[in-house]
């Protein structure tokens, strides 16, 4: 099934996989207008980056702080560095191996836009798994979305309380 996903992924196409909060729509960034036409997102909304490891993400994103992010990551938070959202989730094994694959995703949860977090596939709408080239099937997942922090100005704000808890 991973070999699927990559493959789908390097078509052009989004994927479901498991993530350490809820079920995610990724594709690859450069194709990452099938996720908001999947979900109905407004374009004003950013989809997050998301990759397998820290070092992945670094080599993705450059001028990203290796300490800052290990204070968080990997884990159940989105980062927020100005005008992109990054994110290492502890990936369920088949997902870990697809992001690994390609090395980094855009991803955003699999639901349409302002729909309930996908905790099992069969919570994610048919019309979004009918249109995916791939799912990766991990079972039930906590179903609570990551926690987003802004580190945009360096000092922590908290812009959702999610899975993870609070910076101290």
């Amino acid at each position: 099934m991973t070999e699927d996903a990559v493959a789908a992924l390097r078509a052009g196409r989004a994927v479901i996989l498991p993530t350490d909060t809820v079920y995610g729509l990724c594709a690859l960034p450069e194709h990452e207008d099938v996720l908001y036409e999947l979900k109905g997102r407004a374009r004003s909304k950013p989809i997050a980056l998301l990759a397998a490891d820290v070092d992945a993400l670094v080599a993705a994103v450059p001028g990203l702080d290796p300490s800052v992010l290990g204070q968080y990551l990997p884990g159940p938070y989105t980062l927020v560095f100005g005008d992109v959202g990054v994110r290492v989730p502890n990936l369920p094994p088949g997902a870990h191996a697809v992001v690994r694959a390609v090395g980094v995703v855009a991803a955003t949860s699999a639901n349409l836009s302002g729909g309930l977090d996908p905790r099992r596939v069969e919570d994610i709408p048919e019309e979004i798994r009918a249109a995916c080239g791939a799912i990766v099937d991990a079972g039930e997942l906590p179903g609570v979305p990551s926690t987003v922090i802004d580190l945009t100005s360096g000092e922590p704000h908290v812009l959702r309380q999610g899975a993870g808890p609070l910076p101290e």
